[in-house]
């Protein structure tokens, strides 16, 4: 064998030297970037810990497991899971801003569509309060009520999962104006007003504990897939225990749906959604946003304007041309009255919600009677409310059952006669013209 020279023994021992020291360095490299992102998982993990700690993390699971219904209903969904289902929070899912946080759309790893809240900073001080109010909205049951899947607190600010709903806020679809192409019929907007009413009932009497909403508007009703109306955002709410009538607090609420009596007092009571709710119905009669531009281009308060042009015109030169093409003078006129009354600048001489709820109902059913009587056809499609006359039906029922029992503490006792009761509700009730 020939010898190998000594440069080439040198070239060869340096190619090895120079392989070696690469793959050392290349090895090193991998190491390192294994142990960072390990050293960035576990700071990640401790982080998150940390912020379901702060956020009472723990709280909501005892609040979980203490209740059997509960465990069904409430998850405490991962950071990681939320950020797989909006796709890292992409700009792109955002579906509104809102006075509470940011909604997202996103989609559950069992392929549920949800709405996920990315809530804005909560102090310290109100997080037990936040945990308590999931614990409790997790557990209505109400087919007008958004439903609450649970929450992550693994984030600094918490973010909430609540059901998907498709076809946007009420709001959207009364002020989108001619150029969306849609517009609800009269039969729709006092179906979803009762819908919206009887889940605010339903909210502060029927419950296991009162819940005031305080933020009631026209686009925190929502709409699904059928135009069902559902309640939703429960950012500004709190539970109230029974022998509490109102609660102290800082501004909550929407300029325009704002209780006035909240500007004198601080105090937000049950009276308060009942105002707002006040708002909604105007919305519905005169198709304007609460604070619109008048045709000379001033601002005008909803409210203000109804109040002052009700004291010298007649309700029908005020009501929206499409109301006025399909609604009768007397739904007009009782609608009207009720929002009136809900406007009412003292919270005692206003309507609960029950008494709302009662004239609602009270309306659909006698225009469901009417329609059917007009046609002599019981099978005539009455959309949307023959297809729900069941719900009404059976709603009227057991509104008829708390009345004989005496609960109506607004009115003496008396048999339950729809149309003599609204009659007798309203022209009592009504403000001075």
């Amino acid at each position: 064998m020939q010898c190998i020279s000594t440069p080439k023994r040198n070239l060869i021992l340096g190619i090895i030297i120079g392989l070696s020291c690469g793959f050392g360095i290349l090895l090193f490299g991998l190491s390192a970037l294994v142990l960072i992102q390990r050293w960035k998982r576990n700071t990640q993990k401790k982080l998150r810990r940390n912020y379901f700690q702060k956020n009472q993390g723990i709280l909501l699971e005892q609040l979980i497991s203490s209740d059997e219904n509960a465990s069904d209903k409430t998850k405490s969904f991962s950071l990681e899971e939320q950020e797989k289902a909006t796709n890292g929070f992409d700009p792109t899912r955002i579906l509104g801003h809102g006075g509470h946080g940011t909604v997202y759309k996103g989609i559950l790893s069992d392929q549920r569509v949800v709405a996920i809240k990315k809530s804005k900073a909560i102090k310290d001080g109100e997080i037990s309060n936040f945990i308590n109010e999931v614990a409790i909205l997790s557990q209505i049951n109400h087919r007008n009520i958004v439903r609450l899947f649970g929450c992550c607190l693994e984030s600094e600010v918490p973010l909430l999962v609540y059901d998907f709903i498709t076809q946007g806020s009420l709001h959207q679809i009364l002020h989108a104006g001619s150029s969306s192409g849609f517009s609800l019929s009269w039969n729709d907007c006092l179906r979803i007003a009762s819908e919206a009413e009887g889940a605010l009932y339903y909210l502060h009497s029927a419950a296991s504990i009162s819940i005031f909403h305080w933020d009631v508007k026209s686009s925190n009703i929502l709409l699904d897939a059928n135009y069902t109306a559902k309640v939703s955002d429960f950012g500004a709410s709190r539970s109230v225990p029974i022998d509490q009538t109102h609660v102290v607090t800082n501004v909550q609420g929407t300029f325009g749906y704002l209780d006035p009596e909240y500007y004198q007092t601080g105090r937000l009571n049950e009276k308060s959604d009942v105002y707002s709710f006040g708002v909604v119905l105007l919305e519905l009669l005169l198709r304007k946003e609460p604070v619109f531009t008048t045709e000379s281009g001033i601002k005008q308060n909803l409210c203000n304007y109804f109040l002052s042009d009700m004291r010298t015109r007649s309700i029908t030169e005020i009501v929206a041309a499409d109301v006025l093409e399909e609604a009768t003078q007397e739904e007009i006129e009782k609608v009207s009255s009720l929002a009136e009354m809900c406007l009412k600048l003292r919270g005692e001489e206003r309507p609960t919600m029950k008494q709302g709820d009662i004239t609602l109902q009270l309306l659909l059913t006698e225009r469901m009677n009417s329609s059917r009587s007009d046609t002599g056809d019981d099978e005539q499609d009455i959309h949307p409310l023959l297809t729900r006359r069941n719900v009404v039906a059976s709603r009227r029922q057991s509104l008829s059952i708390e009345l004989d029992d005496g609960a109506y503490a607004a009115a003496p006792q008396r048999s339950y006669n729809g149309s003599s009761l609204e009659r007798e509700f309203l022209s009592s009730a009504s403000l001075p013209r």
